[in-house]
């Protein structure tokens, strides 16, 4: 059994909701297994102990706000990304995109100025702009209360799901992992990523693999360019390169014959017009572990609709349980991204395990909603599998021990390290981020 020591330290992540625990029990769970897979690999008796500092994994699970390019802060939320009263109650909106914001404002008839806006919603219904916005193919979900979001039949679904959903696609014989040497000690090391998700719990699960030493590539249609900013924080130790699977199905096949690990993270369903649904992969690719990751879940009727974590929190509940009487609130840090995203890179971490001790292409699967209703129930159970030796209660003093800071194609770039932690292990990416799309679509 592997050991976990934690680094407790109060003042960290302060919700309503036990969001430092739900943060530190992700970090933890993605430590251990990192941990279990590079004992394996390099022939070592035992795993190495993980270590868990509550200060590392806050100033992770804010990344996005910690990180500076040349003294710049970042964009987070553009204007019309927001809560807004409506006339029975409050809607979330979310527009960062240029096609979603363009969306948005169709629906809503209204020019690009939130004061227009802000009186086109005041007019309507929550539940009539949710479904209005999500028909013109935009983004806006209506505040509802935990009790509100229980009756739904969303939430019915994604509560019959475990928090990590895994599979076994077939019986395909084991593929021989090249052996480790331990210093630094890299669980992922010659392994290839395909990594198709976008901001920001996929991406923050893939640059957890390339921390680990993965070489990951992302790929992104070449007409969807990602936000500049987010692409920075979450494009550590990654490559960056566009690919048309409409008309350049044969640059990708040749990607995914050398792939051991697939991620996506578009719409439930999105992907499988390209044969990319988990199944058809690993017809293509035996032993591929195929990892997906949605805003809803892959099922019930909200499982083709796009979301977001700020989304999530607004229709499962937790903006009311956050908020005051003057609105709706939101938790310490998008916790439901972050952690989410570590949860997904720890159940790869876990399938590649799995696969070189029995073989079978893998697959996993996690929702934003599923980590919510965990949030929302508790979150308090220590990382699976792992012994938990409580190191007691150390100050914090804020994030600065845990950032760094670089050079790099962007500029000189203030960021934080990552929070997953073990004995022998890695400190730090060794790549900075890159230019959205300037790299080219073959491994490194």
């Amino acid at each position: 059994m592997t050991g976990i020591k934690f680094v407790v330290r109060e003042g960290v992540l302060q919700g309503r909701l036990p969001v430092r625990e739900l943060a530190r029990a992700c970090v933890g769970e993605c430590a251990v297994a990192a941990a279990e897979l590079g004992a394996l690999r390099a022939g070592l008796p035992e795993a190495p102990t993980a270590r868990v500092d509550d200060g590392a994994v806050a100033a992770a699970f804010l990344s996005e706000r910690h990180l500076l390019i040349n003294g710049r802060a970042p964009v987070t939320f553009a204007p019309l990304s927001r809560f807004w009263r409506t006339a029975d109650g409050w809607v979330r909106t979310h527009a960062n995109y240029p096609h979603h914001r363009a969306r948005l404002l169709d629906a809503l008839g209204a020019p690009d100025d939130p004061a227009a806006v802000e009186a086109a919603l005041a007019e309507r219904s929550a539940l009539d702009v949710e479904e209005t916005v999500y028909a013109a193919g935009g983004l806006a979900v209506a505040l509802r209360s935990p009790e509100e979001w229980a009756a739904h039949p969303q939430a019915a679904e994604v509560a019959k799901r475990p928090l990590v959903e895994r599979g076994r696609l077939d019986g395909a014989p084991a593929r021989a992992v090249t052996p480790i040497g331990a210093s630094p000690l890299l669980p992922a090391a010659g392994l290839r990523v395909l990594d198709l998700t976008r901001v920001l719990a996929g991406p923050v699960a893939t640059r957890t693999l390339a921390l680990l030493g993965a070489d990951v590539l992302r790929l992104d249609a070449p007409h969807l360019p990602e936000l500049p900013d987010q692409h920075a924080d979450t494009g550590f130790g990654k490559r960056s390169a566009t690919l048309d699977l409409a008309t350049d199905r044969r640059t990708f096949e040749e990607l995914l014959a050398q792939a051991d690990v697939v991620v996506t993270g578009y719409r439930p369903g999105a992907l499988d017009r390209f044969g990319l649904s988990p199944e058809a992969l690993a017809e293509r690719r035996p032993g591929v572990v195929v990892a997906q990751l949605s805003a809803w879940g892959a099922y019930g009727p909200w499982a083709g609709r796009r979301g977001f974590d700020s989304l999530v929190q607004a229709a499962t509940g937790i903006a009311v349980l956050e908020g005051s009487a003057a609105g709706p609130g939101a938790l310490p840090a998008q916790a439901l991204d972050h952690g989410t995203g570590y949860l997904l890179a720890a159940a790869v971490l876990r399938a590649l395990t799995e696969q070189a001790r029995e073989g079978g292409s893998r697959s996993v699967r996690l929702a934003l909603a599923r980590t919510a209703l965990w949030l929302t129930e508790g979150a308090a159970e220590g990382p699976r599998g792992a012994a938990a030796d409580n190191a007691g209660s150390t100050p914090y003093d804020g994030p600065q021990p845990w950032l760094s800071e670089t050079d790099s194609a962007l500029g000189r770039l203030r960021y934080a390290r990552s929070p997953v932690s073990f004995e022998g292990g890695p400190v730090d990416w060794d790549r900075p981020p890159v230019p959205w799309g300037t790299e080219a679509a073959r491994w490194g």
